[in-house]
């Protein structure tokens, strides 16, 4: 029997073997047979007997078991569902400081609007998410009245955030 024969006839040996071992690894039943198969058949040192070959195989398929094991433990897998691919180590961190840069610019140009319009834009920007009627009780005002005001009060806002903002002109150069 040649060696290749021999392979042939124990690959339901290896199969088996492989489908044992890959869920304790946490990989596929295929990919580690197909690594088996990689070392199996990378290796010099062919037996022409079938009990040496069989043992080959279950010492290359707990071989490579342990590989995948101990890769597992080392990788990060990629979650393509958690938004961008993250910039590094602080990229949390740096999404953190942006926001709050932001939100900080948000409310000091709240604060620069005329009227009343820096109390009702600040409560309806407020933490506690208060409802109509609380802030109109708060501010003094009719429950009716707020929806007009409010809008009034961002429109004035997006023309003061606008002018401070380049639009940018032909070719991407700012104004």
């Amino acid at each position: 029997m040649t060696p290749n024969d021999l392979l042939t006839a124990l690959r339901p040996l290896l199969a088996a073997e492989c489908a044992a071992e890959a869920p304790a690894a946490g990989i596929e039943a295929a990919d580690l047979e197909q690594a088996v198969w990689v070392r199996l058949l990378s290796d010099r040192a062919t037996t022409r007997s079938r009990p040496a070959v069989a043992l080959r195989i279950r010492a290359a398929v707990r071989a490579e078991a342990r590989v995948a094991r101990r890769r597992a433990r080392r990788e990060v897998l990629y979650d393509p569902t958690a938004g961008e691919p993250s910039g590094g180590p602080g990229s949390c961190v740096e999404q953190a400081v942006l926001a709050a840069e932001e939100g900080r610019v948000l409310r000091a140009a709240v604060r620069r609007l005329p009227g009343r319009c820096p109390r009702l834009l600040g409560a309806l920007l407020s933490r506690s998410d208060p409802t109509y009627r609380e802030i109109a009780g708060e501010l003094g005002m009719s429950q009716g009245s707020l929806g007009p005001v409010r809008s009034r009060c961002l429109g004035c806002l997006r023309r003061m955030l606008t002018a401070e903002v380049a639009a940018p002109g032909r070719w991407g150069k700012e104004r």
